[in-house]
């Protein structure tokens, strides 16, 4: 590759994928950043340092630096983003040009922590995209018409709603509640109840395998291993979907309020919109059983699970590379913007 390409980054608080223009997503990573704590030599990016979590000796540290879909370690993301992006721009005379996918609620000073690591990692320009609207191209719908429609994307360390019209954002609400607080919950809730400690990991696996909002048919159980609180020796524990449910209703009651409060602020016809072409759910969280019924229930409008939910943003900020030149560069927080006129 002797030129350079435009570059997308979903810079999502559990992975980041990059896509290069013309080409698609090319690459996958966890974020996570492996280094040695004395010399501050980086060691490992993405999947292998994220084997390391947990199992590093005193000398070694694995971070994770974007926390709540915002960079809380400026000098790691810069490193992590260097290190990702120089895999697709090996052979590259000139710098690409970076879009990123930022929460919809991000503040100016975060934008700039990200525009600044983008700049580091190596790009020659920077452009921002906020994560409903990528969701929104990466799902199929169509926001380039005066017809409002709503997305609410679920990642794991916050979710992003939003009424989209036009190719922007009329309105919006991201919450730090998601994918993470649902982990959280679990591993609150076996504690509480069963008096035993469990891992993310462990938690994460339960989310996926048995996790679910709404009471199931099919309701089954798993036994997972913690460590006993009462003794410190390792337990093993029967957990259910029912508990699930118990486990994740502080959570759910949360994004379910945030969703009804930007359908309160929104312009009546778009409401009227968004109540024909329904809501779109995207992200990893979205596929918790029964979430988009209980979205559907709760504010009477049908809701559809995107397609391949977890990749949609990637999938969108990739769509939106085809429209970088017409793009600002630098903070263009469109939700912001918009109130301010």
């Amino acid at each position: 590759m002797l030129f350079t390409r435009d570059i997308g980054i979903d810079l999502g608080t559990a992975t980041v994928l990059l896509a290069v223009k013309g080409k698609g997503i090319v690459t996958r990573e966890p974020s996570v950043v492996a280094m040695e704590k004395n010399s501050g030599r980086l060691l490992k990016v993405g999947m292998a340092a994220q084997r390391m979590l947990g199992r590093t000796p005193g000398n070694i540290v694995a971070i994770k630096p974007i926390n709540a879909g915002v960079i809380s370690d400026c000098d790691m993301t810069e490193r992590m983003l260097r290190e990702l992006v120089r895999k697709v721009t090996s052979f590259s005379l000139i710098k690409p040009r970076i879009l990123i996918s930022v929460p919809s609620g991000i503040t100016e000073v975060e934008e700039r922590a990200v525009i600044e690591a983008g700049m580091q990692a190596g790009a020659r320009k920077v452009y921002l995209i906020e994560e409903p609207v990528a969701a929104a191209l990466g799902s199929g719908l169509d926001i380039s018409k005066p017809e409002g429609h709503m997305v609410v994307d679920v990642g794991a360390g916050t979710t992003d709603i939003a009424v989209i019209s036009l190719n922007g954002v009329v309105q919006s609400e991201s919450i730090k509640v998601a994918g993470d607080a649902f982990d959280a919950a679990i591993i609150r809730h076996i504690k509480r109840k069963h008096n035993v400690l469990i891992g993310d990991v462990t938690a994460e696996e339960l989310k996926k395998s048995i996790g679910c909002v709404k009471p199931r048919n099919d309701a089954a159980s798993i036994e997972v291993k913690g460590r006993c609180l009462m003794t410190g020796l390792p337990r093993i524990v029967s957990v259910s979907t029912q508990e699930m449910g118990e486990a994740f209703c502080e959570v759910t009651e949360q994004i379910l309020e945030a969703i009804q409060q930007v359908l309160e602020n929104t312009p009546p016809e778009l409401v009227a919109d968004v109540s024909e072409n329904g809501i779109t759910i995207t992200g990893g969280g979205s596929q918790i059983w029964g979430f988009d019924q209980l979205v559907a229930e709760r504010t009477s409008i049908p809701t559809r699970i995107a397609d391949d939910p977890e990749l949609c943003v990637a999938y969108g900020v990739s769509k939106a590379l085809a429209n970088i030149n017409n793009m600002e560069e630098g903070t263009i927080n469109i939700a912001r913007r918009r109130q301010m006129r």
